[in-house]
């Protein structure tokens, strides 16, 4: 089984794909997983390294969206062109069944609404209306659009986001993942984050537009999960005959290295529906 490497296995960076591969190259079904934003794909390795998903012959894919964790943006930031990217990547690489986490699976959610996926979907800790995305980011995109004080209020986020991290993180990966943190470019994390409230505001709740693409779906939320869920949310989802809601016992936003065996348990669930 290769091990976890990047495009190109040579540790290249800044062409705007970071990608770490497992898994036999000529496996029957593959995964792709997407991280959250802010983040690379260093953040799926414990994941990937679940003894389950590690031996059960899956091919596994974690690209880092174009933009994060040092790479090269794309021009057009919103969420569209987003899923039309990773879609369009998920194709190349022969990916079924597409895993993202936070603004990762919001991605993943649009890639099926627009019609670009047609196979299962893992979301894990999804965002599915304004009000359930965290204060602080919301406090952030105001402040990103002050003339004068966004570029400044932004800056100071991400230079102190590594170091306020890591309390919330698992201890042996807390030095790691803080870090990668701290790779993005604030100026693109600003305008990134606005394009994904305009996406937000435009539909209002997304949850009839997952349900819509009859897509099977699981839905993987932490129990103390910082991302909200309005009660006529989670009444929708429950009634969505192909969405499967999974709570994770001890896992807060981070459940992909809170509990990541949980996490690989449910992904093999997803490559078993096809």
């Amino acid at each position: 089984m290769d091990e976890h490497v990047d495009d190109n296995r040579d540790g290249h960076r800044g062409d705007g794909w970071d990608v770490r591969e497992a898994g036999p190259a000529d496996a029957p079904h593959r995964v792709m997983m997407l991280p959250g934003g802010m983040c690379s794909a260093v953040w799926y390795e414990d994941v990937m390294a679940e003894p389950a998903l590690a031996s059960s012959g899956v091919g596994l894919t974690a690209v880092t969206q174009p933009g994060f964790g040092g790479t090269t943006p794309p021009e057009d930031l919103t969420m569209d062109n987003y899923a039309r990217l990773i879609a369009g990547f998920a194709a190349e690489r022969g990916c079924d069944v597409l895993v993202g986490h936070s603004l990762g699976a919001n991605v993943v959610l649009e890639t099926a609404a627009a019609g670009l996926f047609s196979g299962p979907l893992v979301l894990l800790s999804p965002t599915f209306s304004r009000r359930d995305e965290a204060k602080f980011l919301t406090v952030m995109d105001h402040l990103g659009q002050v003339p004068g004080l966004g570029a400044l209020a932004w800056a100071g986020m991400m230079k102190s986001m590594p170091t306020a991290m890591k309390h919330s993180l698992p201890p042996a990966r807390a030095e790691a993942l803080s870090a990668d943190v701290g790779t993005t470019d604030p100026a693109f994390a600003r305008h990134v984050v606005r394009r994904y409230y305009e996406y937000l505001d435009r539909y209002g709740s997304l949850v009839d537009r997952l349900c819509a693409t009859g897509l099977p779906t699981w839905v993987v939320r932490g129990d103390h999960d910082e991302i909200g869920l309005q009660p006529a949310e989670r009444e929708a989802l429950e009634a969505c005959p192909q969405v499967t809601m999974v709570t994770v016992p001890d896992a807060g936003h981070l459940v992909l290295v809170e509990q990541p065996a949980a996490v690989a348990e449910v992904i093999l669930s997803a490559v078993a529906s096809l």
